[in-house]
């Protein structure tokens, strides 16, 4: 241990902002059992040796300050967890393309004025090896520049948000280059998405037929926000359901009978989300089940808690010179990896990968 891996940040928003003090919260951890962490060691790679050398956003009350600064400055209302030190990371400001919808430039502070810089020169120049995507849902160009772009710099590429790329056209561009990409869609540690399916299975794992379901969140960050914009959710839509219909194989419910997706956004809330479940099914007679469930849960935390992980595996590939999609990884801890399986599956896979036993 004692190798640094090299992160840049696409995105300076909640996410960013938990996952850069979770890092500061777990430095000099000892314990061997932390809560809220899968793996305190990972490899040969513990938390701390997550190290964030670039940072990219578009809001001018970020754009050229320190990073340890900008997690905390509006719109940003993530909790906080620790107190971050200047890290001497200068967020730049990088291209806005499609990265900000019509509700966000309510609250995101562009000054057109600004210039983008070089974002391969940048990712180049800070020796970056990881670079996260977290631009607001229904970046589909943004989110393509900047994968392009560390393709181009030699950096793997972990897709947090729902564009299909580890599950779509980029698997086979970081294959050729013998670059790791994991995603797609971010699935929280215990989030909506993970107990939706979890539930789901247990009905056709144990003979109960499933008739119909909705998971309806909301929230009062600015995903939620963002997600007003119903031009902007046609992925996310897709991403979550298809984590659930997933599970239920040969018996997918019609599109009538499930409903999944953000639905409002609660300002009061701040990063906290809600999620509503419903099921209705029938057992043995064909007597009617019904399962209501309520989830309340910090957003940003369960993200992070797998975003460490998912870091920490990437890192791992590039030791071993593995490209492409990483199967293994990508299939416990996102919502639409290149392959579904189910989550006990998933999780031996990610075990047998991170031992060095499967190659994706």
């Amino acid at each position: 241990m004692g190798k640094k891996i090299k992160v840049a940040l696409v995105g300076v928003g909640n996410c960013s902002s938990f996952l850069v003090q979770a890092v500061e919260y777990y430095r000099n951890r000892e314990e061997t059992d932390i809560p809220g962490i899968m793996h305190v060691v990972l490899g040969d790679y513990k938390i701390e040796d997550i190290e964030f050398v670039a940072a990219f956003d578009v809001d001018k009350r970020k754009v050229g300050k320190d990073l340890g600064k900008a997690i905390f400055q509006e719109p940003n209302n993530a909790v906080r967890l620790a107190e971050v030190p200047k890290s001497g990371v200068r967020v730049e400001k990088g291209p806005v393309l499609d990265g900000i919808g019509d509700y966000l430039k309510k609250v995101v502070a562009i000054d057109p004025n600004q210039k983008p810089v070089n974002v391969a020169d940048v990712l180049k120049d800070s020796k970056v090896q990881v670079v996260i995507n977290y631009l607001p849902v229904g970046s589909y160009d943004a989110t393509r520049y900047y994968a392009q772009e560390s393709l181009d710099s030699g950096c793997g590429f972990i897709n947090a948000i729902p564009e299909f790329l580890a599950s779509g056209e980029f698997a086979d561009r970081f294959e050729k280059r013998r670059l790791p990409i994991l995603g797609d869609d971010i699935k929280g540690q215990l989030g909506a998405s993970i107990l939706s399916r979890t539930l789901a299975r247990l009905f056709k794992d144990r003979g109960t037929a499933l008739d119909r379901m909705y998971q309806l969140n909301f929230g009062g960050n600015t995903d939620f926000l963002n997600l007003l914009e119903e031009s902007r959710l046609k992925y996310k839509r897709i991403s979550k359901t298809e984590t659930v219909q997933s599970v239920l194989e040969e018996k997918r419910l019609d599109e009538y009978n499930i409903k999944i997706g953000p639905s409002d956004y609660v300002p009061w809330l701040g990063t906290r989300k809600i999620a509503q479940m419903r099921f209705e099914g029938r057992s043995f007679g064909d007597i009617t089940v019904q399962l209501d469930v309520k989830l309340d849960v910090d957003d940003k935390s369960v993200s992070a808690g797998i975003m460490v992980d998912a870091i920490r595996c990437c890192r791992l590939a590039m030791d071993r010179k593995i490209g492409g999609a990483l199967v293994s990884p990508s299939s416990y801890f996102f919502k639409v990896p290149p392959i579904q399986y189910p989550d006990y599956v998933a999780r031996e896979m990610l075990e047998e990968f991170i031992q060095g036993k499967r190659e994706r």
